[in-house]
């Protein structure tokens, strides 16, 4: 294009960190560079090289794939595209992008309780897909790596974290550590570390994974992780697609509600699965066991120890159960005092 400068889309980011290093904390830095590197990272997988090219379609086309593939709630979607909007605003400063490309970027309005999510995968279905997987996939990793996911209601990060030292068969335990310094850190740090009680049944489909089918491989920093991959430890990517994957109607019920054909559907592709209107990102997971323990009489206190999440974020973002069935519950605690 004429009046604009080729550049590659990292050159790009580099060249942006480094202006915004004396204007901007550190802290801010490093949630610019995290956002953005994510929009570049899209750019590199779509084969745009060159800054040039970046249009706003191509714009949307990230933000709609990234609230799919994600999860984002609105306010995660807003700091996200907030970011990339200033991103794209100073690109145009060093015509990088045509001018008033920024203008075109439009981060979600929200206000109140629109940032709180409300899509959850509920018990009876969670059982469902575990329960298909245990017929049809028994001890394979996308059956270990859910039914792990569900019962300790861990976040994606904290399920890959795990060695298998973490695993005490004996006490049938989990531990979950804080190790960034081998990309393994938790959410929340130091106060993510936990021991969590697992079931006998999840005990046993962990001892029959790791005696029968866990590849025995290390990762790049020599630990033994507890779900492994031929090529070592499993990636998030890895997780989030076995949620959309299992939790699509047609493969745990054998059936759409949307009447396609499961052969036909371009859903059932390999590296396809989110798109399906039907399937669920892993958060829901966590979402759906949170509320599954609350409506089961468990104290939030303890649902909150369990989780690694407050009891304050458990009451605005994870607890699905209506004012009736609270009182209901409360009913049954005090009836006999």
């Amino acid at each position: 294009m004429p009046d604009l400068d080729p550049i590659e889309p990292r050159n790009a980011l580099e060249l942006y960190l480094a202006d915004k290093e004396g204007t901007l904390s550190q802290s801010s830095i490093r949630s610019h560079r995290w956002r953005v590197s994510a929009f570049v990272d899209w750019l590199d997988e779509r084969g745009i090289t060159n800054m040039n090219e970046l249009t706003g379609r191509l714009v949307k086309e990230y933000q709609l794939e990234g609230r799919k593939a994600n999860d984002w709630a609105p306010s995660t979607e807003k700091s996200m595209m907030t970011t990339i909007r200033v991103f794209i605003r100073w690109c145009e400063g060093i015509e990088a992008v045509e001018s008033g490309l920024s203008e075109r970027v439009q981060p979600p309005t929200i206000s109140g309780d629109d940032d709180v999510r409300d899509e959850q995968l509920d018990a009876e279905t969670a059982q469902e897909v575990l329960k298909n997987l245990d017929r049809f996939h028994y001890c394979s990793r996308p059956h270990v790596t859910l039914a792990v996911m569900w019962h300790t209601m861990a976040r994606c990060g904290a399920v890959r974290s795990l060695d298998l030292a973490d695993y005490d068969a004996e006490k049938q335990s989990l531990r979950f550590t804080h190790r960034p310094e081998t990309e393994t850190p938790l959410k929340n740090k130091q106060t993510s570390e936990r021991h969590v009680a697992i079931s006998e049944s999840l005990a046993d489909l962990l001892d029959d994974w790791i005696e029968l089918k866990s590849p025995d491989v290390t990762d790049e920093y020599g630990r033994d992780p507890l779900i492994t991959t031929t090529n070592g430890r499993i990636a998030k990517g890895t997780i989030a697609g076995y949620a959309y994957k299992y939790t699509q109607p047609c493969r745990y019920k054998r059936r759409c509600p949307l009447d396609r054909n499961p052969e036909m559907c371009e859903s059932t592709d390999h590296g396809k699965a989110s798109s399906c209107p039907e399937s669920v990102s892993p958060h829901p997971f966590r979402r759906g066991s949170i509320t599954h323990w609350l409506r089961s009489d468990v104290p939030t206190k303890i649902v909150s120890d369990r989780a690694d999440v407050s009891e304050g974020v458990i009451d605005k973002h994870y607890d699905e159960r209506t004012d009736q069935e609270k009182m209901e519950q409360r009913r049954e605690y005090l009836e006999n005092v």
